[in-house]
């Protein structure tokens, strides 16, 4: 077998163990979800020490000269006086500097990207000559559904009369707006079955020697001799 086969056959199994969770929780679905939890966590923990460490402090402090790189070293660390009761103060003045510069560069960029570029967008297609009736309506829309949804959302005022009827227009677009990035993700997850399932024929393939098939197999005969021998044990302890 070469490398191509013995991942096909790896592919096949874990997709399996976690294919298995739709019977029942069980050994298979566990080591499956362990496995993948373990490696995602490590992987992520190793590209964060490399990343910050080696290639953010090591590499510029000692090889490139960047002396400066001591100040956010010592911010970094302080961090762990959390850890210490009696010196625990000194992390705040580090959560401070983060918070403080953090806001500074979030802010403007949510104001510029959020705000100014979709009153842009609603904006530009009204006032062009060229603008078609469909531009047009679709800027009313969205005007309407910004105000409606600001409107609903601001608690200052009493929501009675006229502005209880445009919070109430705002309920709608919420609901819309749910109801579109929930079907979204449906269907992004729908995407991903189907990959996992044309992956699982594919391995069934006399190319793949028929993974899928013999571990499918393997999988249904260890989790009936499971089930079996775990109710004999449970009748046993019951009958004791």
């Amino acid at each position: 077998m070469d490398s191509t086969v013995i991942g096909g056959w790896i592919a096949a199994g874990l997709t399996l163990f976690m294919f298995s969770s739709l019977y029942k929780d069980n050994p298979f679905y566990r080591f499956g979800e362990h496995l993948y939890l373990g490696l995602s966590v490590g992987y992520i923990i190793i590209k964060v020490i490399y990343a910050n460490i080696i290639g953010g402090l090591y590499k510029p402090f000692f090889e490139d000269q960047q002396y400066l790189l001591i100040i956010p070293t010592i911010l970094g660390l302080s961090l762990y006086t959390r850890f210490f009761p009696k010196i625990a103060w000194i992390s705040r003045i580090t959560f401070a500097f983060i918070v403080g510069y953090g806001s500074g560069l979030t802010i403007p960029r949510i104001i510029a990207g959020g705000i100014f570029q979709q009153i842009e967008k609603i904006i530009t297609p009204l006032g062009k000559n060229s603008a078609t009736w469909w531009d047009i309506f679709s800027g009313i829309i969205i005007i309407i559904g910004v105000v409606s949804v600001l409107i609903y959302f601001f608690f200052s005022v009493e929501h009675k009369g006229v502005v209880n009827k445009i919070s109430r227009v705002g309920i709608y677009f919420v609901m819309i707006a749910f109801g579109a990035s929930f079907g979204y993700t449906v269907m992004a997850r729908m995407s991903l079955l189907i990959g996992r399932s044309y992956d699982l024929i594919e391995f069934a393939t006399p190319k793949y020697y028929y993974a899928t098939l013999i571990l499918l197999v393997l999988m249904v005969l260890i989790l009936v001799l499971y089930e079996s021998t775990r109710k004999k044990e449970e009748g046993s302890k019951d009958n004791a």
